[in-house]
């Protein structure tokens, strides 16, 4: 699970050109965009991780916040599934504002505990980018935090560099506070490689 006692400080992510390589599931695994019923799964997922005191929380967020785009979100909300049919892992190929503009972003990226470690979360993030290349739309933009390091160095493995002082939405860039908060959990050649992605 994520150690959320680690400080909370805004990274912001930004890809200028999309890297695609093959888009692979573990066997029995597949992919599949939203349909009504969904935001269930989402905010059962987004639950048992601790993004949200409780899934109706969450439910109410997801409702609020994508399903006002329904058509949108039937193109950009992506699950993976099992071979039960059980939802397992969800990613979001969505957008935001950068001043007056639109910006595409990464939003959501989760796995649930019990199926990490199978490059879950690889496979959804290489399939929402598949999204954004097919739409023409960079660059991609992901905020983030400390506690999520292991999602961030996925996020540069797909050509995602942190940024040291641009942004998007409504978030303060908070890269020095976050890059010592990392120095004091990371490994020193762990922090070598997060500040050779940086920009």
């Amino acid at each position: 699970m994520i150690d959320r006692s680690i400080p909370y400080y805004n990274l912001i992510l930004k890809c200028n050109e999309i890297c695609i390589t093959s888009v692979l599931l573990p066997e029995g695994y597949s992919f599949k965009t939203y349909n009504k019923g969904d935001e269930k799964h989402w905010a059962e997922l987004e639950y048992e991780i601790g993004d949200f005191s409780s899934v109706e929380e969450a439910e109410t967020y997801f409702r609020r916040n994508y399903c006002k785009q329904i058509d949108e979100l039937k193109k950009r909300c992506v699950f993976v599934v099992d071979d039960k049919g059980n939802v397992v892992g969800s990613c979001i190929a969505w957008h935001d504002l950068k001043d007056k503009a639109t910006v595409a972003s990464l939003h959501w990226l989760v796995v649930s505990p019990k199926y990490q470690g199978k490059h879950i979360g690889l496979a959804l993030c290489q399939k929402v980018m598949e999204i954004f290349k097919k739409s023409g739309e960079f660059p991609v933009y992901i905020h983030t935090q400390p506690w999520s390091y292991k999602a961030i160095f996925l996020y540069t493995k797909l050509g995602f560099k942190i940024q040291k002082t641009d942004t998007f939405s409504h978030y303060e860039n908070q890269y020095i506070q976050a890059l010592k908060t990392l120095k004091n959990i990371l490994t020193d050649s762990q922090v070598n490689q997060l500040i050779l992605y940086s920009e």
